[in-house]
């Protein structure tokens, strides 16, 4: 286990003993989502970078920097060690020297996210917790589902009524118990930590809980050792809550504070336009305390939030690797998604389809340029919106079963 020194928080600066705070910091509210810190230098005399390779095809070959017991027991199912693609026809599309694309698509519940359950999930059965619960637009619960039925865990779950419905069966499926809030994914996270609270249960929450940070960062840490510790220059990410895009800073930080990468990419963060509040932050100055609610509007569910949740953290991801943030409309999200597949044959969601055309946007924008390497991070799986992705393409030839309708349909004859 890697011994936390202590629970920081990003806005006030504040340290905390990991037993006296649960989840955010007491001085500044929700907004002060905790980051993990470890003693690092112990670390670096305790751990052998190549050893890793020997430590199993799945996250928990970094067990040792994750904030659980040695001898903690850890869900069954194979999360993490997802494939990292070159992709050269990609590169070539974008005007690139070279791209690659990490399908975290790949994993159980066919998102990034089960990373942060399968975390969450391994304390809650190290502490002894029953009932786990979380808000979430469709992922974040079934990542918690799954990983929650793969050891009998009770789980419920707080979710808008209008998230797709392939995601909502993905929970029913699993045996959750499911909530349908007849309101935002803002009311339900509000609502399920409301609930957390008074009933004692253990409350998944994006960036609220600390350590779902801590699961994702593991994406890092692949992307490093998969690319034999020579990381890219530059790392796109699809943004809502900013979770994700602070847990990739944060391994990236992790593996620099421990010597085993020369540098941290530049992080550039996608939203959609209409659930950009980031973007603005970004483009204004503007602090995360700042930082107001908007009425978040996109198709790409997945990222979609009125006040992201992990917004200090993820401002920082950005701010303090150089990096930028992009803003891209609906229409050029849902293109995204057959282009994407053609192009790498990874068959993604809105939400992970949106970093092609975040690319391209900061390509043209010279926030990327030709010379640079870059990797696209690929969150969730095509088949959690086989609606949208229905979308985005014609329906096929329809032809009748003789060899002339067929040469005729392609246009053979």
């Amino acid at each position: 286990m890697a011994v936390i020194l202590e629970l920081r928080c990003p806005i006030c600066n504040r340290s905390y003993v990991p037993e006296a705070v649960q989840y955010t910091c007491p001085n500044c509210g929700p907004v002060g989502t905790l980051d993990v810190l470890y003693d690092y230098s112990a670390l670096k005399t305790q751990l052998d970078r190549d050893g890793l390779r020997n430590q199993g095809q799945w996250m928990w070959r970094y067990k040792s920097l994750l904030p659980i017991g040695s001898d903690a027991v850890v869900p069954p199912l194979r999360v993490g060690m997802t494939p990292l693609y070159g992709a050269a026809r990609l590169a070539e599309n974008l005007g690139l020297q070279r791209a690659w694309v990490k399908d975290d698509g790949q994993n159980p519940t066919g998102s990034l996210k089960d990373r942060a359950s399968a975390l969450i999930v391994a304390r809650a059965m190290e502490q002894g917790v029953t009932t786990v619960s979380t808000a979430s637009t469709g992922n974040a619960a079934a990542a918690l589902s799954g990983i929650g039925a793969s050891v009998g865990m009770n789980i419920i779950i707080f979710v808008p009524a209008s998230a797709p419905e392939a995601k909502i069966a993905q929970l029913l499926v699993y045996g959750a118990t499911v909530l349908l809030v007849e309101d935002t994914y803002d009311v339900a996270f509000d609502l399920c930590s409301e609930m957390c609270e008074r009933e004692g249960w253990y409350c998944r929450n994006t960036a609220m809980n600390p350590y779902t940070t801590e699961g994702k960062k593991t994406v890092s840490y692949e992307i490093a050792e998969q690319l034999n510790w020579d990381v890219p220059d530059v790392v796109v990410v699809s943004v809502g809550d900013g979770n994700i895009i602070a847990g990739v800073y944060k391994g990236f930080y992790d593996l620099y504070q421990l010597g085993w990468i020369q540098r941290i990419p530049r992080l550039i963060g996608v939203q959609a336009e209409g659930s950009a509040a980031l973007y603005q932050a970004w483009k204004d100055g503007v602090s995360a305390a700042d930082m107001q609610p908007i009425n978040a509007d996109t198709i790409a569910d997945s990222i979609s939030a009125g006040l992201p949740r992990d917004r200090a953290k993820a401002l920082r991801a950005v701010r303090e690797t150089n990096g930028a943030y992009i803003s891209i409309p609906d229409s050029e999200i849902v293109a995204a998604i057959p282009k994407l597949a053609q192009l790498t044959g990874v068959f993604a969601e809105p939400a992970a389809a949106a970093v092609y055309a975040g690319t391209q946007h900061a390509i043209q924008s010279k926030l990327i340029s030709a010379d640079e390497t870059v990797l696209l991070l690929l969150t969730g799986n095509g088949l959690k919106d086989i609606k949208r992705a229905q979308q985005s393409v014609a329906q096929g030839l329809r032809v009748q079963p003789t060899i002339e309708s067929v040469r005729q349909a392609l246009r053979l004859s």
